[in-house]
């Protein structure tokens, strides 16, 4: 079975590049990178990889809208694209032993990359490196890149899903369904690529984590759990959502968001822990580790205590962003 984009006709990425209510399209524009790779202050790889500024996906919840500040974009979050061209990498070898992270700030397979091909820009010219390469995305346009990304021998890809409820999905943001995540995802372990579910943001009384677990848990190596964290402008767009859509549950995100009470937490640390037991799955906390077998049940990877992550993310974005001057 082939699924490279001369082969086969990959579902097109058709999310919504007009959000509901707004009739302004996005602004793109193409701008000169000094690199495309640059060294990265997360743990979540030793560089990251950022073949776009900006993201149409439009999450409501994205931590990266800060970013803004830094562009000069005057476009609200989503409805602008820079499209990163960069010098081409000569000698990919140099990247051997060495983790690269691709979407920490961006979704390298947003709509757009479809005309613009960045993203398969970055991993051809990547080719013939030993880099440990991890992709985070919220789209099924990765399956036009299958074949190419079959070429590397180590390397994962991730998608993010915190509801099975296409509803609240379409509220959040601009996205493919959940239902084509999760084909994108089987097809992927299918053929033998490592995969993840990122349960992230989980939403207080929303996200049905174990729901999701049990969707999942047969496609993937691993799945991961966030939780919601609120901060900055996009802090009080989600409060008021939430009032508004979800009035029974504002008391609640008031004593987790507005008085910083962690018992909720806590307590679906240990529900989905004891969850995990019930289902034969390993349940550990801050631990990324590739070394897994393959055909091993997936592990839960809890990520509730890592606010040290979120502290560093500014300057990350600041770095990923380098643009020529």
């Amino acid at each position: 079975m082939c699924y490279d984009n001369k082969k086969i006709k990959v579902p097109q990425n058709t999310a919504t590049l007009i959000r509901k209510g707004n009739n302004m399209k996005p602004a793109i524009r193409e701008i000169n990178a000094k690199s495309i790779i640059t060294k990265s202050n997360l743990p979540v790889g030793d560089y990251c990889a950022n073949p776009y500024t900006g993201c149409t996906h439009a999450c409501k919840y994205c931590y990266a809208e800060f970013m803004k500040r830094f562009t000069n974009h005057m476009e609200p979050w989503g409805k602008f694209l820079d499209v990163k061209q960069w010098p081409v990498i000569r000698h990919p070898e140099k990247y051997n032993g060495k983790a690269i992270f691709i979407g920490s700030v961006t979704d390298p397979y947003n709509p757009q990359e479809e005309t613009y091909q960045r993203t398969r820009a970055l991993l051809e010219q990547l080719k013939g490196s030993n880099a440990t390469i991890s992709i985070a995305t919220k789209s099924d346009l990765v399956l036009r890149d299958l074949n190419l990304i079959k070429t590397f021998s180590n390397i994962r890809i991730s998608w993010s899903i915190n509801t099975l409820d296409e509803n609240f999905h379409q509220d959040m943001d601009n996205a493919v369904s959940i239902d084509r995540r999760l084909k994108a995802m089987k097809i992927f372990h299918d053929e033998g690529i490592p995969t993840a579910c990122f349960i992230s943001p989980i939403f207080p009384g929303i996200t049905t984590v174990k729901d999701i677990i049990l969707r999942a848990r047969n496609h993937c190596n691993w799945i991961w759990l966030e939780n919601l964290n609120l901060r900055g402008k996009y802090k009080a767009v989600i409060m008021d959502y939430i009032e508004e859509k979800y009035p029974d549950l504002f008391p609640l995100y008031q004593e987790i968001y507005t008085h910083k009470n962690r018992s909720y937490w806590e307590a679906m640390d240990n529900d989905v822990r004891r969850f995990a037991s019930e289902l034969g799955l390993e349940y550990v906390t801050n631990d990324d580790s590739m070394e897994r077998d393959f055909d091993a049940p997936p592990v839960i990877v809890n990520y509730f205590y890592h606010e040290q992550i979120k502290k560093s993310a500014r300057k990350e974005a600041l770095q990923c962003l380098n643009y020529q001057k």
